[in-house]
């Protein structure tokens, strides 16, 4: 009985494993079968249920957003990069030479670039600028009462200076406002201070909305006013000294400053209330 019972395992176990199978031994009851650190181990969650093998990789950066966000961030990007090379393109062609492009389309380039990325050289030139020109503005304010105040003059120049001492990054408008808009202004005027063409005008322009914004920003002509003036009239001039030469230099220069006296020029309403920004 003994044999027999054998022979019908070992039967069994040849039909369902085939002649050449390995048996493997059953384990005792109440102990596990060891796991083979080789095979592959499927995760579980805590809740006992399957997780997808392999897990997936959180998604980061643009890809972690919905499809309408993608679709937006993209959109921004492109406008930027087309922005990007459109002013590229525009001061290549300002600083190239004529060409037959800036022949067919000169006015929409200088539109572009004039006034607040016009290009020069005069770091490279053969005899730098050797004075210091300071742009002073003074203002005539209607205060409540109807009457016209006229204000000291403002070294708007030195304030910046003062801003620019001492800080690791200066603003570009700290450093080149006043003066960018200054050299327009005089490549565009005559020693009478007449304008000379279109460009004439739009430097006067420019020139005085920046004294308004100023004037309009300074703790010092809201004081003086009360805070509640309107500032009706500007004036606007520039003081002029020669740099003193090295101790060791022979040249004699003069160090008496020389002033260019604007005329006055007449505010907008929507100027003076801050409406042109």
């Amino acid at each position: 009985m003994e044999r027999g019972g054998m022979d019908a395992y070992d039967e069994g176990s040849t039909a369902r494993h085939g002649p050449d199978a390995p048996s493997t031994p059953t384990p005792p009851a109440g102990h596990e079968a060891p796991v083979d650190p080789s095979g592959p181990v499927e995760p579980f969650g805590t809740d006992g249920q399957r997780l997808p093998y392999p897990p997936r990789e959180p998604r980061t950066g643009i890809a972690a957003l919905s499809l309408r966000y993608q679709v937006g961030v993209a959109l921004a990007l492109a406008v930027v990069a087309i922005g990007v090379c459109v002013h590229l393109g525009m001061t290549f062609l300002h600083v190239a030479p004529a060409n037959t492009v800036t022949r067919a389309h000169g006015k929409a380039v200088d539109d572009w670039i004039y006034p607040e990325f016009e290009q020069n050289w005069k770091l490279f030139a053969p005899n730098p600028l050797q004075q210091n020109i300071s742009i002073q503005v003074r203002a005539g304010v209607r205060g409540p009462d109807g009457m016209t105040l006229t204000t000291g003059w403002y070294d708007l120049s030195a304030e910046d200076g003062r801003a620019i001492d001492g800080n690791l990054l200066p603003s570009h408008t700290q450093q080149n406002e006043l003066r960018r808009a200054w050299d327009f202004f005089v490549a565009t005027h005559d020693g009478e201070n007449r304008p000379m063409g279109l460009r004439g005008a739009l430097s006067e322009a420019y020139l005085r909305r920046i004294m308004v914004l100023r004037l309009t920003d300074d703790d010092a002509v809201r004081a003086a006013t009360g805070g509640a003036g309107v500032i009706e009239r500007v004036q606007v001039r520039s003081r002029t000294s020669n740099v003193p030469p090295p101790p060791w230099s022979r040249e004699k220069v003069s160090t008496t400053p020389s002033y260019r006296e604007l005329p006055w020029w007449k505010v907008a309403r929507d100027e003076a209330e801050g409406g042109v920004r």
